[in-house]
């Protein structure tokens, strides 16, 4: 997403009227999450910044009678008390959830920040209902084409139940000779503090990164691991073209959005063909 991205964390790249991540908070918010921890980096204060009440915005826009332009962030911040912790390094997914050791003692909810979800239900309730009846790590699965495997983690297991994937192997990236399954690992988990300790066995693999999934394939052996596959439609915004499909996926939920960008976009194709 650069130079777009130079700046301004690409978390914090819009959608429609509010920054990515904070869908992803507003997603953990829904489950009856009161507590949020940001991992994040120096380079990015602009999302701590977000989250923090800003006085003076507030008041020009109330003098202004805008004052409402606000409220969804407001209302979010009612909701969740916000943590920001610094990821010294950029060393892969594994480290950046290590960095939250000293401050989780149960199970959580891990989102990935650039990445967003439309439809019902929203993958994090259904990862924590899936908890509460298995009660051990749950990862939330998409099934992608074959030839989009060597992108994600892949998990490969028995399916128990109609989405259910009791996992029994995992592999960063593999190549199609590889595969256990086309079940691909989609942003959202619930992990137990256990993982913490596999991520301390985990080596750095490829660019000196420690990746979750390597972690996952040794916390199997002392726990076990489901999958869910889930049922809402899941958005990247990691290059130019996903993102503006995004954009144009949550504008037709809005319909009076929608009014306005439809007879454009038919313009536009009817000038294309």
């Amino acid at each position: 997403m650069l130079p777009a991205a130079k700046a301004v964390p690409k978390e914090l790249l819009p959608i429609l009227d509010r920054p990515t991540i904070q869908y992803v908070v507003e997603e953990a918010a829904g489950t009856g999450i009161d507590e949020v921890i940001l991992i994040t980096s120096r380079e990015k204060r602009a999302i701590e910044e977000h989250f923090r009440p800003n006085e003076k915005l507030q008041q020009r826009l109330k003098s202004g009678g805008k004052d409402s332009l606000l409220d969804g962030i407001n209302q979010l911040a009612t909701m969740v008390k916000i943590q920001c912790i610094d990821q010294p390094e950029q060393r892969g997914l594994g480290d950046a959830v290590h960095q939250a050791r000293k401050s989780l003692d149960q199970p959580f909810l891990c989102l990935l920040g650039d990445t967003v979800f439309s439809g019902s239900p929203l993958p994090a309730q259904q990862l924590v209902q899936a908890y509460q009846e298995f009660t051990c790590t749950i990862i939330g699965l998409e099934h992608v084409p074959i030839e989009r495997v060597g992108r994600y983690g892949i998990c490969g297991g028995e399916m128990i139940a109609p989405g259910i994937m009791k996992i029994d192997r995992l592999i960063e990236k593999p190549t199609r000779d590889q595969v256990p399954s086309q079940f691909a690992i989609a942003a959202r988990y619930v992990l137990t503090p256990a993982i913490f300790d596999c991520l301390d066995q985990t080596k750095p693999g490829k660019g000196g990164e420690i990746q979750l999934t390597d972690a996952l394939q040794l916390l199997l052996a002392r726990e076990p691991i489901y999958g869910v596959v889930l049922n809402a439609r899941r958005h990247d915004i990691g290059n130019p073209a996903d993102w503006l499909k995004t954009n144009l996926i949550f504008a037709r939920r809005d319909q009076a959005m929608w009014s306005q960008l439809a007879p454009l976009l038919h313009e536009l194709v009817r000038d294309e063909n």
